[in-house]
């Protein structure tokens, strides 16, 4: 079934990860989303979704590496927008990458700006210098990294330049509150649909993670919402409903300019 023009059908995989266990995660990941098969348009995976929130060489990828091109052959089985962040290494640097790999093999990335000093992430990787926003479907999207969720500015939707962001993250527990009204504030003041993709269980810091994934509409509201346990859903959302709100509320108008230096 092929979603009309102006929805797209969005799925989130909540799941727990195999710290640094590139072929466990792609085994259990590969049989989990083939129910995915011809019913969604895309498909968000956790940060990290190979390795867990790992600040080593272990697990590591380059950039035409196997898991890469597992993501690519997952995105032309399913036929969708498959989306996650990979760590890469490229020029003797480390990079936590997020990757959109179209059907057709075709990548779009963006390297993590905001790295988590408490968990020494900028000791480790090097952070990007470039917004990243990719087109599908007639729909303009956003790609940020967990942390990335703190830094409003860095989130600007200047001039109406998504209709969609994803935040994908392994996001602990103990700050669930924090990453819940964050996603919300992000929609609200961008006028737009955020996605918010976070895995569960514990890792290899003893870190607790209860996900809490969930797709928020451009008003804030939730539309749908995961708990505490692995799970894979898919809901749809409406570009008509979206611009008619923008017609309606053009609080964009009045933003503030400013350039990122």
């Amino acid at each position: 079934m092929v979603s009309p023009n102006n929805q797209l059908r969005v799925s989130m995989v909540q799941t727990s990860l195999v710290w640094e266990n590139p072929a466990a995660n792609c085994a259990i990941l590969e049989e989990k989303l083939q129910v995915l098969q011809g019913k969604t348009d895309m498909v968000v995976l956790p940060e990290m979704f190979l390795t867990g929130f790992s600040m080593s060489a272990e697990g590591a990828e380059f950039s035409k590496g196997a898991q890469v091109q597992w993501m690519q052959m997952m995105a032309n089985r399913l036929d969708v927008l498959l989306v996650g962040s990979l760590k890469i290494k490229e020029n003797n640097q480390f990079y936590n990458r997020l990757l959109a790999v179209f059907p057709d093999g075709k990548i779009i990335a963006y390297n993590k700006r905001h790295l988590f000093r408490m968990g020494n992430e900028h000791q480790f990787y090097s952070p990007g210098e470039k917004q990243g926003i990719l087109t599908y479907k007639s729909w303009n999207i956003a790609l940020f990294v967990c942390y990335d969720l703190r830094f409003p500015v860095w989130s600007r939707n200047v001039q109406m330049a998504y209709d969609v962001a994803i935040y994908v993250a392994n996001w602990p527990a103990a700050r669930a509150h924090a990453w819940s009204t964050l996603l919300k504030a992000r929609a609200i003041e961008n006028l737009a649909y955020v996605v918010g993709v976070n895995r569960v269980g514990k890792d290899a810091n003893d870190l607790v993670y209860q996900g809490d994934s969930v797709v928020v509409s451009f008003k804030g509201e939730e539309i749908i919402q995961l708990l505490d346990e692995e799970a894979i859903q898919t809901t749809s959302i409406s570009k008509e409903s979206l611009q008619e709100f923008r017609d309606k509320f053009p609080a964009h108008l009045d933003a503030d300019a400013f350039e990122l230096n």
